[in-house]
């Protein structure tokens, strides 16, 4: 541990820094207790907030836990094969409803899923690649503008989450639904509100379906510029409400929506 002391006080603050980031977290309360009785202020300074950054992530760990209250509830049970579902793009004006079904193994363990929208694009991004690589299984279901005007929107929801569970290469044992049920689907399930926050696979599902839906909306973008789908996903901001008034609404608007924007 000397050794270690000596070192840091031949340390500037940079290079403290480079060290502390190539460690795993869990090393860092030992070597905290160092800095704090550095002399210098800044390394007392960035002691402090190492030592948040800790709490935090101890705080993130009992969150995730809880988070999988649900699934450990359901493999209790005897279920194996537990798919969480959850929706996105019910709402907005143009583009598709998506869903995805996410099924994730017991010892899944990837801390910081949540609800899709309490999380940076940024994060999302990154929990995606992740739940990509570790789920057991993802199935993803996207209805589109015409049919949801021909359906109605929650009739399009439940025959997108249909289609997320049929997209599953394993049939499910038990399903957990993000605040509906979907009779359509002949397998148990469970509706829980605000599963988003509840229950991990739902999160998962969640993060798949709006990342899934961006990238949709983005392609979009690429097509249509003055819409903006780069940054309202085709929600009914003002500039996307007056981008249809100047120039009309495109074959992915649902005209349904519109009624109020453009008459029936």
């Amino acid at each position: 541990m000397g050794e270690i002391i000596l070192k840091f006080k031949n340390m500037n603050l940079i290079e403290i820094k480079e060290y502390f980031n190539s460690l795993p977290i869990e090393q860092y309360p030992k070597l905290v207790k160092l800095l704090q009785e550095d002399s210098r202020k800044t390394v007392q300074s960035y002691a402090t907030s190492l030592h948040r950054k800790f709490i935090n992530y101890q705080r993130e760990i009992i969150r995730t836990e809880n988070l999988k209250y649900y699934e450990n509830k359901a493999f209790s049970k005897g279920y194996n094969l537990i798919a969480g579902i959850d929706e996105v793009g019910r709402g907005p004006l143009a583009g598709p409803v998506v869903s995805a079904a996410v099924i994730l193994p017991k010892d899944f363990n990837i801390l910081y899923i949540n609800d899709s929208k309490k999380l940076t694009p940024q994060k999302r991004e990154e929990l995606y690649n992740l739940i990509q690589k570790y789920a057991l299984d993802v199935g993803i279901g996207i209805v589109n503008s015409q049919v949801i005007d021909d359906i109605n929107i929650y009739q399009a929801t439940k025959l997108s989450m249909y289609n997320a569970v049929n997209n599953l290469k394993n049939k499910p044992d038990i399903l957990l639904i993000d605040a509906m049920k979907c009779e359509n689907i002949p397998i148990k399930q469970l509706s829980i509100i605000k599963g988003d926050s509840k229950s991990i696979s739902i999160a998962a599902a969640s993060i798949i379906a709006k990342v899934t839906r961006d990238r949709i909306m983005d392609n979009y973008h690429e097509y249509y510029p003055q819409y903006a789908f780069n940054k309202n996903k085709g929600y009914g901001t003002e500039e996307h409400r007056n981008a249809i008034i100047d120039f009309g609404s495109l074959n992915i608007h649902r005209k349904t929506f519109l009624r109020n924007i453009i008459g029936s």
